[in-house]
């Protein structure tokens, strides 16, 4: 039933232009940005995020057909965080290479249209996640969730350069296998 008031208020919203129907809508997903964000940002840095994504949502709501907006939001709220990531790193004046890239983000696995949602997928990584031994797991989590760099997750962990990229390796090799294996 959600889903179909969430299509009423798309189809209210991009009829009208009326920023009251994308408001009511976007109430209700409004602490699952929320928690997107924290994943990426502290709380202040959050909440300026959940206000630029519904400045986003004015314009790119109208432009895409949306068949489920939670989804679909999650989506948009992940790329607008990592957007923001990317652009102050390169502000910072650190190049963003191919290894900074989130965990998965390019992945066939996180595609709708193979069946499943993101959002299960998301739930599964998180499952497949809390599987990979201890050094892995700290290692990956530091590196794509938290955005931290090689050196930086060495810093926090204590493991040694060289460790910390064998654990990132083995443990997104290891994340992989285990997601493929609960979509089997």
């Amino acid at each position: 039933m959600q889903e179909t008031a969430d299509a009423d208020l798309i189809r209210q919203y991009k009829a009208t232009g009326r920023l009251d129907y994308l408001a009511a809508l976007y109430q209700r997903y409004m602490n699952l940005v929320y928690g997107v964000c924290l994943r990426y940002f502290d709380e202040e840095a959050s909440k300026d995020a959940v206000m630029q994504v519904f400045e986003e949502l004015v314009t790119k709501l109208q432009q895409h057909e949306v068949h489920n907006f939670k989804s679909w939001l999650h989506v948009l709220t992940r790329n607008h965080c990592l957007m923001k990531l990317r652009s102050m790193k390169q502000r910072e004046g650190r190049l963003v290479s191919i290894e900074d890239r989130p965990l998965m983000e390019n992945e066939e696995l996180l595609h709708h249209d193979n069946g499943f949602s993101l959002e299960a997928n998301l739930q599964v990584m998180e499952k497949c996640l809390e599987t990979l031994p201890e050094e892995q797991q700290k290692s990956v989590q530091l590196f794509y969730l938290q955005e931290k760099s090689y050196r930086e997750v060495a810093s926090l962990t204590g493991y040694e350069m060289k460790k910390v990229k064998s654990y990132i390796q083995n443990g997104k090799r290891n994340l992989k296998i285990c997601m493929e294996q609960q979509h089997a």
